[in-house]
């Protein structure tokens, strides 16, 4: 096997994991501010005075696009394992 394509293969598992964890740290830290955002966010709507309502509506959109944060990269989460066992067998087969 010629040395530059052992070189590119590395480099390219190499980016894969440093990705996996860089999505699991980001959905692990987005997480905790979702988390907190909704029931604060439900909370204000509810039981909050027309003032804080107002000054809510505003910023009403964050829990919206972390949650959609969550749902891309919990999916990836989600299929990685398949996705490494088909790359796993693909190159067994190989």
């Amino acid at each position: 096997m010629d040395s530059n394509i052992v070189i590119y293969i590395v480099s390219v598992r190499k980016m894969n994991k440093s990705l996996n964890m860089w999505f699991r740290r980001i959905h692990r830290w987005i997480a905790v501010p979702t988390a907190l955002l909704i029931p604060v966010a439900l909370i204000i709507k509810l039981v909050g005075s027309q003032a804080i309502v107002d000054f809510w509506e505003k910023w009403d959109k964050i829990p919206s696009i972390l949650m959609l944060f969550m749902a891309i990269t919990g999916a990836y989460l989600f299929l990685l394992p398949y996705i490494v066992k088909s790359r796993r067998n693909k190159s067994l087969q190989a």
